[in-house]
């Protein structure tokens, strides 16, 4: 399932209820645009009013802020203000020059051309049916541990969202096979719910990582050296994650699957050897995939668009191969068309992000942070501490990829005169992005899981409100929280690999 679908299910979700709350819902609609409009107009007005370029630029950026909120694209949230606000301070030549060269400039560079090569397989991986065999695997060698359900989960959660490219869609499909089966193990609701939740954050870091591959276009630092920071923070985050789970195992049996519920589940087989075995033999493309892509990337053989091209080739290969029987053209198809389609609204956005630059740099508005962030005398550690909150109420309501988009151009001078690496601030600013998206009250995961647990299927029968949702993540936050401490404290765990490499 691809991120817009998730997103078209949650606003579908919310919009049909009850008959009798729509007059009240019309209302407040009405009210909102209302409210909307005349925050825009304010925006505009202080615009074209500003006596000084810095005040224009912070007009142009809550203009941006307003957009967003509205529920515009972000391309266009980026792209309108930024040209409406380089006309404005500079005149009909420089908003003309814009438009002329910023789309060109975002996305021509040859470091892009990576992101179609790893969304295509990414999307092929899924049409093959080995994401949903991976999920079954997982669980298979896993299930022996206190609270293997869990740990299985988590396992599979990293290695799907790394190889989906999707967070969203990784969560809404982990969610709808994951809950229920721990559910009949008897786990407690809250554990199950929040497990499924937390699963893909280390797939945001684990190459090959978009979120990673876009960071690297913003920040101008190389694409390769970028995807293997965020390896060992995504595999060591997904360690933690599931050390936990095991100690709950040990401490509070009851929460994560009681024995009777085990012996009393007529739908689970025994797990032996064999079925082991079995269930890994199903997903032996994906080391496959994974020896061309890291192989050939980290050895040097490959750049990283090489390697991305080798790992889509496979990736065809064994989409026609195991859905031979099941229309395989047609599979691939569907893999090409949401390649395109997904490709062209990320080179939109970049092209947004280009011109929030190109706003940035005519106002000064980055000089000025640095210089403020630098007259505070802060240290580095201090910094990035103060940055966590900060950045988790701001992903509480735009998702990672706007996020990246407004701040990393902005603090891009400050990290440089905080001596702060780029390379491990984009892992760093990527696992809060992911975090802010689950993070109540307004963390978009927390909604789709709260959809997908209506269902009786999914339920098991038990009732789990929205409550149940944002408590789940209680039991997690505090372990990512810790993770992302010592990232600070212990940069070496992001840098490493890349200075290995080099």
């Amino acid at each position: 399932m691809t991120n817009s679908a998730a997103y078209m299910n949650l606003a579908m979700g919310a919009q049909f209820g009850p008959v009798g709350e729509r007059p009240t819902k019309d209302k407040a609609n009405w009210i909102s645009i209302a409210s909307g409009l005349g925050m825009i107009a304010m925006c505009l007005i202080g615009l074209f009013t500003s006596g000084t370029v810095a005040v224009a630029g912070l007009w142009t950026i809550g203009l941006m802020l307003v957009l967003m909120f509205l529920g515009l694209p972000v391309a266009i949230a980026l792209a309108l203000p930024s040209v409406v606000g380089i006309y404005a301070i500079s005149g009909t030549q420089a908003a003309s020059n814009v438009l002329s060269t910023a789309p060109y400039n975002s996305v021509s560079s040859w470091s892009m051309s990576v992101l179609p090569m790893f969304i295509f397989m990414a999307m092929l991986l899924t049409q093959s049916g080995l994401v949903e065999k991976m999920y079954r695997a997982a669980n298979q060698w896993f299930s022996w541990l206190p609270g293997g359900m869990g740990v299985g989960t988590t396992a599979a959660g990293a290695g799907l969202a790394s190889v989906s490219g999707s967070t969203i869609g990784m969560t809404y499909a982990l969610g709808k096979v994951g809950i229920p089966e721990m559910l009949k193990l008897g786990y407690d609701k809250r554990i199950a719910i929040g497990t499924v939740i937390v699963a893909g954050l280390p797939g945001s870091l684990i190459p090959p990582s978009i979120l990673l591959v876009i960071y690297a276009s913003i920040a101008s630092v190389p694409v390769g050296p970028q995807l293997a920071a965020g390896a060992v923070p995504g595999i060591l985050i997904a360690l933690m994650f599931a050390t936990f789970l095991v100690i709950l195992g040990f401490v509070v049996p009851h929460r994560v699957g009681r024995r009777e519920a085990r012996q009393g589940s007529r739908d689970e087989a025994p797990t032996t050897l064999e079925s082991r075995l079995h269930a890994l033999r199903d997903v032996w493309g994906i080391p496959v995939v994974l020896l061309v892509l890291f192989g050939g990337m980290f050895s040097g053989f490959f750049t990283p668009t090489e390697a991305g091209a080798g790992g889509a080739l496979i990736a065809l290969l064994l989409t026609l191969w195991l859905r031979r029987r099941d229309s395989p053209l047609q599979q691939v198809s569907k893999a090409a068309i949401s390649t395109i389609s997904a490709t062209a609204a990320i080179f939109f956005v970049l092209v947004g992000a280009e011109m929030l630059t190109r706003v940035l740099a005519v106002t000064g508005l980055a000089t000025m942070l640095t210089q403020f962030v630098t007259d505070l005398g802060l240290s580095r550690v201090t910094f990035l501490l103060a940055l966590i909150p900060f950045y988790i109420v701001l992903g509480m309501f735009f998702d990672t990829l706007a996020m990246l988009l407004l701040t990393v151009p902005i603090l891009l001078p400050t990290l440089e005169a905080m001596e702060v690496s780029p390379l491990w601030f984009g892992v760093f600013v990527i696992l809060l992005g992911e975090l802010g998206m689950i993070t109540p009250p307004a963390g978009i995961l927390s909604y789709i899981i709260y959809n997908i647990t209506k269902s009786p299927e999914v339920n098991q029968g038990q009732r789990i409100s929205l409550g149940d949702v944002f408590m789940s993540l209680v039991w997690f936050l505090p372990v990512a929280i810790v993770f992302l401490v010592l990232m600070v404290l212990f940069p070496g765990m992001a840098e490493w690999l890349p200075e290995l490499l080099t």
